[in-house]
């Protein structure tokens, strides 16, 4: 049985025209400099517009003969709309930016990166989307084929666009491709076409971004709106949120995780799972026992599993895969184990910029301090509040730390820190032994940091300091 039966014709994939000449390029960070790059070698015109941009654009810029105009006027901006044949916007340029309507009016293709990519190459892909678990899982995948004898790359959402490891590989002697795709990247795509399209979860997120929850979903169900026989989608089998309007005539539907099933309207094939402390692909076959996984957690589970799913879609046996999952020891600011002392352990798990992803985390733990706060992005945080039970104090941190204060005054011991250094104190003053220090803030990092990553490296050079501290005063 296949996804989308009696749900009408794909949608017409639109998009770029096959050789533009003359490209605008809006952003020059790591997305705009690779779109750029990979149309300066196909001989095709770039100019670009970054309306903050810093040295490192004015640079790249520099170097590579790109007139680059700072924050244009609507007069300039239209003259550069009007020379273009196709406008890339990177993947971080809100809808409310002015080259939207100013595109829209004079006809001219907005495109973003992925299906420039699709334009370039016509190579496998297996595209992961999610509100969680994404890098981890693309990353899992990835490894997967290349334990079971492919060439894979991971690409996208992350240091290296897609556009750019398709150049990369002159040869062409990559048989894989593996894209984390992030709603901003998702929400213009027309030509993306995995063969193997994974959603993970939903849960709010972005929505100083997104208008509201549904355009965010709606976003992310572009990843299989050209699904079709032959190819797979991976649905969850523990949420009813995703969206399969969008889906595809034909594709085939495999479920992952432990549930009652996928929305209404899905036909599922098979399902990887656990069974008796297994984890079991969706052809039945047991691969690696549960307890034997290096990382084991319940929501490092539910990342295998979904892993499974798409590399058996892929053709690989089990052996590559238990390979795999035996020695994966999870990504940095990840629930990684930093060190401890006195009894106390400490994880950062800075990568939590979700109040859900947060929960997952506090949820593999018997009893936390736990550390979060940060950017307000308009997320709801009451979702914390469903493990209060496993969170023996808060320490509230950033521009949300006074709603944190407000959500658990009276629930639990709460207690507002004024930055990193204090924060890390407090929480392991209120911690005992057998407790975990978990940095997870449920919040983005912008109101302090650059990214979750800063915030994860001072978290971790500031615990470094505690424990020799404590040590020292034990000696």
């Amino acid at each position: 049985m296949r996804a989308g039966e009696g749900r009408g014709a794909r949608p017409e994939s639109g998009g770029a025209p096959p050789e533009p000449r003359r490209v605008l390029v809006v952003g020059m960070g790591i997305t705009g400099r690779a779109v750029t790059d990979s149309c300066l070698r196909r001989g095709i015109e770039v100019r670009a517009t970054d309306d903050r941009p810093t040295d490192a654009a004015r640079i790249a810029a520099s170097d590579r003969g790109v007139d680059l105009v700072a924050a244009p006027d609507d007069t300039i901006l239209e003259a550069m709309v009007r020379w273009a044949d196709v406008v890339v916007p990177s993947p971080g340029v809100p809808r409310g930016h002015p080259i939207h309507p100013v595109a829209g009016r004079l006809g001219t293709p907005l495109v973003g990166e992925l299906d420039l990519a699709a334009v370039w190459d016509d190579r496998p892909i297996v595209a992961v989307t999610g509100t969680n678990g994404k890098t981890t899982v693309t990353t899992l995948i990835a490894s997967m084929l290349q334990a079971g004898g492919h060439s894979a790359v991971a690409a996208g959402n992350t240091e290296t666009p897609l556009v750019e490891a398709i150049d990369r590989d002159v040869r062409r002697e990559i048989e894989w491709f593996v894209v984390e795709a992030s709603s901003f990247r998702l929400e213009r795509v027309r030509l993306f076409h995995p063969r193997v399209a994974v959603w993970l979860n939903l849960a709010p997120d972005h929505l100083d971004w997104h208008r509201d929850i549904d355009s965010y979903r709606r976003a992310k169900s572009r990843i299989w709106a050209l699904a079709g026989p032959g190819d797979t989608v991976v649905v969850p089998m523990f949420s009813r949120d995703i969206q399969v309007e969008a889906l595809g005539t034909g594709a085939e539907v495999i479920g992952f995780g432990d549930g009652d099933g996928p929305v209404e309207g899905l036909d599922v094939t098979g399902t990887a799972r656990t069974d008796g402390g297994w984890i079991v692909d969706q052809l039945g076959r047991r691969i690696i026992r549960v307890d034997q996984m290096t990382r084991n957690r319940p929501h490092d589970v539910a990342n295998a599993l979904a892993a499974v799913a798409a590399a058996v879609a892929c053709g690989l046996d089990p052996e590559p895969i238990a390979g795999v999952l035996a020695r994966f020891e999870g990504l940095p600011h990840r629930l990684m184990r930093i060190g401890s002392a006195a009894g106390v352990e400490f994880y950062d798990d800075s990568k939590a910029t979700t109040p859900e992803a947060a929960v997952a985390a506090v949820s593999g733990f018997d009893s936390v301090v736990l550390m979060a706060g940060g950017s307000d992005k308009g997320l709801d945080l009451s979702p914390l509040l469903g493990v209060t039970s496993r969170i023996r104090a808060l320490v509230a941190m950033g521009e949300t730390a006074p709603t944190l204060v407000d959500l658990f005054s009276g629930v639990i011991p709460v207690v507002k820190a004024a930055d990193m250094a204090e924060a890390v104190e407090v929480a392991r003053r209120l911690a005992r032994p057998g407790d975990a220090v978990l940095l997870s803030p449920a919040c983005a990092s912008f109101d302090a940091y650059r990214n979750y990553a800063e915030r994860g490296d001072e978290f971790i050079r500031t615990v470094g300091h505690q424990i020799e501290s404590m040590e020292e005063d034990r000696r």
